[in-house]
């Protein structure tokens, strides 16, 4: 192994790179740390000084030795597969972040598991080293203000849009996020493209309690305006739920007045009563 001088530690009567901890019940535990290129470094907590010691261990040789990498990982390493992607990313790029993530030229890596890697843009770096991505089924998302945020509406595509109708990835990696390789097909709140008796018809429904029909309409941008419509005549007829809006800022407020007042709505949502 070479040489550790640069690596440094706080001096205790415990292994190299282990400090003991207690927490409120009582129970004692042992932190791992080290400091890499003036980087204080947390590798987890362990239950004894032996694991935590060889964690730390661990950590100096992913940061020392260049010949380590992702596929370098094995089960039965002291440190989380998390912390073993942030350590290669700090020792390869020079920026250390608590989240999976590894950096290439034009775009970054977000490894869920040795297996399962998400591709962004650069752009999207600092957004995701700051926001931790959970997936459930299918379906990422992150915790953004006290929610649970699905990481495609940083995107435009809508939380409950489908892949395949709504948008879809180009080059057919449903992990590839960049930008350049999104398709969105469906940009407005309750519309989607339809077939319909061998026509395209742009059809858009409303939940309420369950979807309502709204209407089919030729033009998508009709289908954006019917929505908004359908929004306002369930407000007045008193339903107290926040439903999102379609905005179109390529039609001036007069043309969209006169679009939204040629609009037939279903009877259905014009004597909705909640």
């Amino acid at each position: 192994m070479k040489k550790t001088s640069h690596v440094h530690t706080k001096k205790n009567s415990y292994p190299e790179g282990v400090f003991p901890g207690t927490r409120k019940n009582g129970e004692v535990y042992f932190r791992a740390s080290l400091t890499y290129k003036r980087k204080h470094i947390s590798l987890g907590s362990f239950s004894n000084a032996h694991d935590a010691h060889a964690a730390y261990l661990e950590g100096i040789r992913i940061l020392q030795d260049p010949e380590i990498h992702v596929q370098s990982y094995y089960n039965t390493s002291p440190l989380a597969f998390e912390k073993w992607i942030s350590l290669l990313n700090f020792r390869d790029n020079g920026l250390y972040s608590g989240n999976p993530i590894y950096m290439f030229q034009k775009m970054f890596y977000y490894y869920l598991s040795p297996c399962q890697i998400l591709k962004f843009d650069p752009d999207d770096m600092f957004y995701y080293a700051t926001h931790k991505i959970m997936c459930r089924g299918n379906h990422y998302f992150v915790a953004d203000h006290g929610s649970q945020v699905s990481i495609v509406t940083r995107y435009g595509i809508k939380p409950y849009a489908k892949e395949g109708r709504d948008f879809r990835f180009i080059n057919g990696d449903s992990n590839d996020f960049r930008r350049e390789n999104l398709e969105i097909f469906n940009i407005y709140h309750g519309v989607t493209l339809e077939q319909k008796n061998g026509q395209y018809l742009y059809t858009v429904r409303i939940h309420i309690k369950g979807n309502y029909l709204v209407g089919r309409y030729p033009l998508e941008i009709e289908a954006a305006i019917a929505y908004n419509k359908a929004v306002d005549i369930l407000k007045k007829n008193g339903l107290n739920k926040n439903f999102p809006q379609n905005y179109i800022e390529e039609l001036s407020p007069r043309k969209y007045a006169e679009i939204y007042t040629s609009l037939t709505i279903s009877p259905r949502i014009l004597e909705y009563r909640p």
